[in-house]
Formats: structure tokens, C-alpha cells, sequence
């Protein structure tokens, strides 16, 4: 029984570490994987020329960033509120993750971005687009998802053992230190005034 408190308090300080840890590399994967090259091919413009054409994440589709940076937030504000309204954070981190795995993986196979790209090129409102190969940069993004998926159910599970942003962890129940009082200024009128009724003389002089 004596040894409960202790191991929880194990338990919560290691799952805190964790799920920033993971929260915070999921993110900046995310981030950085829809920055990159999604998707490339080839598109035919005037006179029989063709122009090699790229797409970054971004471009593909914007929802996976966007609920990276959702669940960085979510991730923040877990700290910052406690009960039930905690755990509904932590249901958002975990929403967060899970749907830049599934935009994510819808990404890896989508050309639309590509065709848009091809169109323009060639003038008009839809054109095909050949050779068109996709990069690892997605799956990278889905990693990142993962990682945040992972950090909100950690969140969900030790979220209650964690301290609020404006708390501590249990120290005992010992008063808080008494801080000194800052020694009075002599050079205030209402010290010049003290000095006076006491019979010195407050620049420094004899006594009369």
C-alpha cells in the first residue's frame, strides 16, 4: 500500500515524457513530409514537349498539416485543463492523428494535384499526366500520425496523473518558504519623516 503513490507518480512522470516526446516528433514529421515531394510525372505541353511536373504534400492535400498542428495544440492544452475537459483534449489529439494517417494514406496514390499542375501547363482545364510516380514522403507523414495517435491515448490513459500547467507534482505538505521582507528605503519621504520623529537626523549628520 505505501508504495502505490510512489509508483504512480513513476508512471505519470514517464507517460508526460512519452507523449511529448511522441506528440512533438509526430508533428514536426508531418510538417515536414507535406513540405516535400509527394507525387511526380510527366505532362505534355505545346508542340509535343513534355514538362516533368511535381506535387508537394501540401499541394496533394492540406489536411494532414493542418491536424498536425491541431494536435500540437491539443497536445499543449492537456496541461492546461484538467477532468473531463482533459480527457476531451486528449480525444482531439487522438482524432488529430488518427486522420493524418487516413489523409495520408489517401495521398498516396492521388494525382489530382499532378493533373491540375499538367492543365495549366498545357492551357487547358483538364489534361493527363504520364509517368507519374509517388515518393516515401507520405508514409512519413503517416508515421508522424501514428506518433500522434499514440501520444493522445497515452493521454487519455495516465491524463488524469499528470499536473495542470499551473501545478506541480505533490511535494509534501510543508508550508512554502516566507520570503523576506526588502528593507526599507531611507530615501523615502515617509522614512525621512520616521527618522525625524526618532531625533536623528536623516542626512547622515549628528543627532541634535
Amino acid at each position: 500500500m505505501t508504495t502505490a503513490v510512489p509508483t504512480s507518480r513513476t508512471n505519470g512522470r514517464k507517460s508526460v515524457a512519452a507523449a511529448l516526446l511522441l506528440g512533438a516528433l509526430g508533428a514536426a514529421l508531418v510538417l515536414l513530409a507535406t513540405g516535400r515531394t509527394w507525387s511526380e510525372g510527366t505532362a505534355a505541353a505545346e508542340r509535343g514537349i513534355s514538362m516533368a511536373q511535381q506535387a508537394s504534400g501540401q499541394e496533394v492535400t492540406a489536411l494532414p498539416g493542418a491536424l498536425a498542428v491541431v494536435g500540437l495544440a491539443a497536445l499543449v492544452a492537456v496541461f492546461a485543463v484538467r477532468g473531463a475537459a482533459r480527457r476531451l483534449v486528449a480525444g482531439l489529439l487522438v482524432m488529430s492523428g488518427a486522420g493524418v494517417v487516413g489523409a495520408s494514406v489517401t495521398g498516396l496514390s492521388d494525382t489530382t494535384a499532378l493533373e491540375e499542375k499538367a492543365a495549366k501547363v498545357a492551357g487547358l482545364t483538364r489534361a493527363s499526366i504520364a509517368d507519374v510516380g509517388h515518393t516515401a514522403w507520405p508514409w512519413v507523414a503517416v508515421a508522424g500520425g501514428v506518433l500522434l495517435l499514440l501520444a493522445g491515448l497515452l493521454a487519455l490513459r495516465f491524463g488524469p496523473q499528470w499536473p495542470a500547467m499551473s501545478g506541480r507534482y505533490e511535494r509534501g505538505d510543508a508550508p512554502a518558504p516566507r520570503r523576506a521582507k526588502a528593507p526599507a528605503d531611507p530615501d523615502r519621504p515617509e522614512e525621512l519623516w520616521k527618522a525625524l520623529d526618532r531625533g536623528e537626523d536623516p542626512t547622515g549628520g549628528p543627532a541634535r
